[in-house]
């Protein structure tokens, strides 16, 4: 039996089954293990890591919920966050998805020339980054889904590039979703795509490791951002806000982050918003060295997280920006069918709209169709989503059928 426990119940004998945590914010060669020492207990205290799985049926009891008990109170929490107006549409998605595909190339292409510079000792060239920040903005605010969905989709070779968009985009959307100023959404969209810069400084042959990482392998790691930010504080026209989100977007509320450990309020607003998009977006990505979450999960996760490492608040506002279930997931309808997210409701994060693709009674495609959830019988609707689905599960590629036309 699988149970959610809190850190502090842990003791010697117990089974970790998963340190709900991404990869790279523990310090142990594997994510599932007995505890043998109390000095095990302590690191996972010292990482931050307040609560686990653990397998009793590998290891000893302890008094909590199991993981499914755990799991529908954090569901039922979700659904009554209360879900703000989201701005309407300029675009649909079949018109933005082709923009988006390109701009997503651009940008992908820029940041790897950016990583290459700053190897070389280059500086960042501004004249370049900012064409494409605003062509990210400008498709957000066109139709948000279309780059938001693509964000799911990252091949190994060019993760750290990808995730440099995605970050830029989900950034982008997020400030615009708690109607920041442009100029901030600007700034903003820079410290996202640049966040990273400083991995350009790691060896290839820890950043793409398939094992775990040493102690001294991951203490390199952990230095990229004081390096991305010491290479974007020799670029002349850097302002303050990409800055702040490269050098803090690893901070946590409750003191555990990196590299300086801030907590509470002394991190800056935009670098805590920085903090949970790259995280969503980190644990969703299928990597080398572990197999990405479905967004709906992730989102879930770090609702647990947002206790202690994340501001609450922002956490919600995240959620409502990109949806119960994010556009480009997977979901089963009570109908029996599945199909892919592709534009949340003004007001319901439940009842988004779905291009419906294919039936798992009987297990063939059909006949792809838009269905919009808040919408009766006989209009549109008729149906509700059952739970998220995994690709590989069906077999599906839902990406073929976000964009209808």
């Amino acid at each position: 039996m699988l149970k959610k426990v809190d850190s502090s119940q842990l003791r010697v004998g117990v089974f970790i089954h998963d340190l709900d945590c991404g990869w790279m914010e523990h310090p142990f060669v594997r994510r599932r293990f007995v505890i043998t020492s109390d000095d095990d207990i302590r690191k996972i205290l010292d990482a931050g890591i307040r609560s686990v799985t653990i397998d009793c049926a590998r290891g000893l009891d302890v008094d909590a919920p199991t993981v499914e008990e755990a799991a529908a109170v954090a569901e039922a929490e979700l659904a009554v966050i209360a879900a703000k107006p989201v701005a309407p549409l300029r675009s649909t998605l079949a018109e933005e998805f082709d923009r988006a595909v390109a701009i997503r190339r651009q940008a992908a292409g820029l940041v790897r020339t950016v990583m290459q510079d700053a190897r070389l000792g280059k500086a960042v060239e501004m004249d370049k980054v900012s064409p494409v920040v605003e062509s990210v903005t400008a498709s957000i605010l066109r139709n948000a889904g279309a780059l938001l969905g693509l964000s799911v989709i990252k091949t190994a070779d060019d993760y750290t590039f990808l995730h440099s968009v995605s970050v830029c985009t989900l950034l982008v959307a997020f400030c615009r979703s708690r109607k920041m100023d442009a100029d901030t959404i600007y700034q903003a969209g820079i410290g996202g795509l640049l966040h990273d810069t400083g991995k350009a400084l790691i060896p290839e042959a820890i950043l793409n490791k398939p094992g775990r990482l040493t102690e001294e392998e991951f203490e390199i790691v952990r230095r990229h951002p004081q390096n991305g930010y010491n290479i974007l504080h020799r670029t002349p026209e850097i302002g303050p806000i990409p800055l702040d989100i490269t050098l803090h977007h690893h901070e946590r509320r409750d003191g555990s982050g990196y590299p300086e450990r801030q907590s509470g309020d002394g991190i800056s607003e935009l670098a805590q918003m920085a903090a949970i998009v790259d995280v969503y977006d980190a644990i969703t990505a299928d990597r080398c060295y572990h197999k990405g979450i479905p967004a709906a999960e992730a989102l879930r996760k770090i609702y647990e997280w947002s206790k202690h490492q994340f501001n609450p608040a922002l956490t919600q506002d995240f959620m409502r920006c990109v949806g119960i279930y994010p556009v480009g997931t997977l979901v089963l309808l009570e109908s029996g069918r599945l199909g892919v997210v592709v534009e949340p409701h003004e007001t319901s994060l439940l009842t988004p709209k779905v291009n419906v693709f294919y039936s798992t009674r009987s297990q063939t495609y059909i006949r792809p169709e838009t269905v919009d959830l808040s919408r009766g019988i006989g209009h549109g609707g008729g149906d509700r989503i059952m739970r998220h689905e995994s690709p590989e599960k069906w077999q599906v590629d839902p990406q073929r059928f976000m964009a209808l036309a």
